[in-house]
């Protein structure tokens, strides 16, 4: 870059594995600032080493309290200042956000620099619809939080898109396959890298596959949109069976209802026939 950089917040995305993906303009932000705030100063200095470059890092995370972002803003008050994330588009599920806003208050310059995100490239590979989709950061760890967010969601009328680790896929697809049923989720993992992989399906079929092979790497976990269609192969009658096993007419239903978005005095009703 032969001028500088006026001072100001640069929103800078890195490669999410393969380095080949940093653009240009990226190495010329980088190159020319004053300081990189970072999620990871470790995981950030070896991006700078392979750029070859010996600029200030700033750890700036979760944890980061006011007095940080303070200094962060008087730095970029004077002088140029990228923030980047461990990998990928800053703000996308990472810290950042009350940065860029107070930023912007203050009348200091912000621009953003587009680059790569996991969450676009996985919804390019899924084979899923795209004309809509809906982000959901992480999926929840918990078992009632991923059964609150699945009911919230469910009516979406667009594919859903969450970040998952590998340890909990298993649990995130049985999730799926009893709250959503019928729907179709996409796996897709170590994104951009040698051992990357898309795989579109069932979820109970997608679990029994990563029974067998555990997963490895980050994920991002997409659920295919409601059909406009009845599910012709949702068996109705086989989940208040199930449900009455263990729950009385009233909560069998109440649970079928969550779970498919179908009437719930219609459910309760077939219910206490099948009892």
């Amino acid at each position: 870059m032969e001028h500088s950089l006026d001072p100001g917040l640069y929103i800078v995305a890195t490669p999410i594995g393969n380095l080949g993906d940093i653009t240009m303009r990226a190495v010329d932000v980088l190159r020319g600032v004053e300081a990189v705030a970072c999620e990871d100063t470790r995981i950030t200095g070896k991006l700078m080493h392979h750029l070859g470059f010996k600029t200030r890092l700033i750890r700036y995370d979760d944890h980061a309290g006011e007095g940080d972002r303070e200094r962060l803003l008087a730095l970029m008050a004077e002088h140029p200042v990228a923030l980047v994330s461990d990998a990928g588009t800053p703000l996308i599920s990472d810290p950042g956000y009350r940065l860029v806003r107070e930023a912007r208050e203050r009348g200091i310059a912000v621009t953003s620099l587009p680059g790569p995100s996991a969450a676009v490239v996985g919804m390019t590979l899924s084979g899923l619809p795209n004309d809509r989709f809906l982000f959901a950061g992480f999926f929840p760890n918990k078992a009632k939080a991923r059964e609150d967010v699945l009911a919230e969601l469910r009516s979406v009328r667009a594919t859903l898109i969450f970040y998952e680790t590998a340890p909990r896929l298993e649990a995130a697809l049985t999730a799926i396959a009893t709250h959503l049923p019928g729907r179709e989720v996409s796996v897709a993992r170590e994104l951009t890298k040698k051992f990357e992989e898309c795989r579109t399906g069932l979820p109970e079929d997608i679990a029994a596959h990563y029974a067998a092979h555990p997963p490895k790497g980050e994920i991002v976990l997409m659920i295919a949109p409601p059909s406009d269609a009845p599910d012709e192969a949702l068996d109705v009658d086989a989940l208040l069976r199930s449900e009455l096993e263990v729950s009385k007419a009233s909560q069998a239903a109440a649970k079928v209802a969550k779970a498919t978005g179908l009437d719930r005095k219609t459910l309760y009703a077939r219910a206490l026939e099948l009892r």
